[in-house]
């Protein structure tokens, strides 16, 4: 099998290699932050980092290149960590583990962090390079994209000089972005009263598994099952079945892939039980078959019966709540061709021991679409006696037609590869938007290789498209 470290351009390969070895989950980049304050001290370049961790690495104009607008690459330093549930991963401390798969390189078991790890190395092997014709450079590191941007929101206001900014965090190559959704976070608690189970009860657990998941802004169009609605259906159909816990979901930003619950049912209905949730399997199976290949949803007898589980009344109250909670896509765009303008991911739901709490991400190109998701949000908790909050709101980046990045690289992408390049805009939180509030001189775009399944253990990037991106990315700071 083929070395990643083999693949071209190997100096991008090499540095994401190493970017791999680094433990860099979201709220957790100090050791890859460290690794990029070193290389800069190694290579006698300039460099500083805020109070929120954001580091910037400036590098001198190439000869020739001094009297050039600066230009600012931009990419974020953490990823999203998700695993499949049967493997034992710290991503804390552990080392992703990449591997080349035919056309594409993807990890082993969890996601591979190619988002935005390929934006990180390019810019440490621009950094690196002594050959590569620029203008003056800064390229910012960002924190904490991923859980709610973070770095991008508290960065420092006077970290930056330059004119132009090539963000490179986008995940198809080809694809010219220049506008992206804001979005804001939602958080339900309720709190209930539990009582013991009645005798003759037994206890089951529930489990469902092997979704896709996915990036719940890019892969939210796709529809795949959401694993928190899946469980919530179940439960709805099996009222007698009395709930102790739930643990469904995970992040914000990721499709839901795998729910579980602990629940007691009347002795005499187990059977009835157990045969509900085999029909159930075969009933998600069948409606999921085009974007679901490994559903797996089924019951589990547990030695001991819960000790203690919701009241009946709230169980009802909560269950219809997360029935009729919106989920998925709300509105697509009227203005551009299958782009979705408004979203909400139902990420999360945990309950036990008295307390239950909901996570939610809403996206929305426009401000009043977030605004109306999250009223519907809050009437549908407060009819069932909850409560919500809302934070990390953040806009979205509005096109520019007049860009002059944009026209230099549409023009540099047709005479490289033959074909003009799409201009886009995309339903998920570019840091663009947040920068560009504070930089509002800033001429700004997006551009990336080609990427599948982030945020899920299936993430892969394709080989091919990653030299075309570093080409695109050398030629376009070469004809500025």
């Amino acid at each position: 099998m083929k070395e990643m470290t083999e693949l071209e351009p190997k100096a991008l390969w090499k540095q994401f290699a190493k970017v791999c070895s680094i433990p860099h989950p979201s709220k957790h980049e100090e050791k890859l932050r460290q690794y990029v304050i070193d290389f800069a001290e190694t290579h006698g370049l300039e460099y500083r980092q805020d109070t929120i961790g954001n580091v910037v690495v400036r590098k001198a104009a190439a000869k020739g290149y001094e009297g050039h607008p600066t230009v600012i690459l931009q990419a974020h330093m953490d990823m999203v960590p998700q695993k499949n549930s049967d493997l034992q991963f710290d991503f804390e401390k552990d080392a992703i583990r990449p591997y080349v798969d035919g056309d594409w390189v993807t990890a082993e078991g969890t996601t591979l962090g190619a988002d935005d790890g390929m934006g990180v190395s390019a810019m440490l092997a621009i950094l690196e390079a002594d050959d590569i014709p620029h203008p003056a450079l800064e390229c910012l590191f960002t924190v904490d994209e991923e859980t709610g941007l973070t770095g991008a929101n508290q960065l420092a206001a006077d970290m930056l000089k330059g004119d132009i900014l090539i963000n490179l965090d986008s995940e198809d190559e080809g694809e010219l972005y220049v506008g992206c959704a804001g979005a804001v976070n939602v958080t339900a608690h309720f709190e209930y009263k539990e009582e013991a189970v009645p005798g003759g009860y037994v206890g089951y657990e529930i489990a469902l598994s092997g979704l896709k998941g996915g990036h719940s802004g890019l892969e939210i169009i796709l529809q795949r099952g959401n694993a928190n609605k899946l469980l919530t259906r179940f439960l709805r159909e099996q009222p007698y079945a009395r709930i102790a816990t739930i643990d469904a979901g995970g992040l914000r930003n990721a499709i839901p892939r795998e729910a579980k619950a602990v629940v007691a049912v009347p002795a005499d209905r187990a059977a009835e039980f157990e045969k509900a949730a085999g029909e159930f399997e075969a009933t998600i199976r069948h409606e999921l078959a085009h974007v679901e290949d490994s559903i797996r949803f089924g019951v589990a007898r547990q030695a001991q019966v819960p000790a203690a589980v919701a009241t009946e009344d709230f169980r009802k109250r909560f269950v219809d709540a997360l029935t009729a909670m919106p989920d998925g896509i709300i509105r697509m765009s009227d203005t551009v061709p299958g782009l979705v303008e408004t979203s909400t991911n139902m990420s999360r739901v945990g309950m036990g021991d008295g307390k239950a709490e909901l996570l939610f991400m809403v996206r929305c190109m426009v401000n009043y679409g977030k605004k109306r998701v999250v009223a519907m949000i809050d009437a549908v908790v407060t009819l069932a006696g909850g409560r919500i909050e809302a934070q990390g709101d953040y806009d979205g980046w509005a096109p520019n037609p007049d860009s002059k990045i944009l026209h230099v690289m549409k023009a540099g992408y047709e005479r490289l590869f033959g074909k003009v390049p799409e201009v886009k805009a995309i339903h998920a939180g570019l840091e663009c938007g947040i920068i560009g509030a504070k930089y509002p001189k800033l001429d700004m775009i997006s551009i990336g290789p080609t990427m599948r399944f982030p945020h899920s253990p299936d993430e892969k990037v394709e080989i091919a498209s990653v030299a075309k991106f570093y080409a695109f990315l050398l030629d376009t700071l070469k004809n500025l």
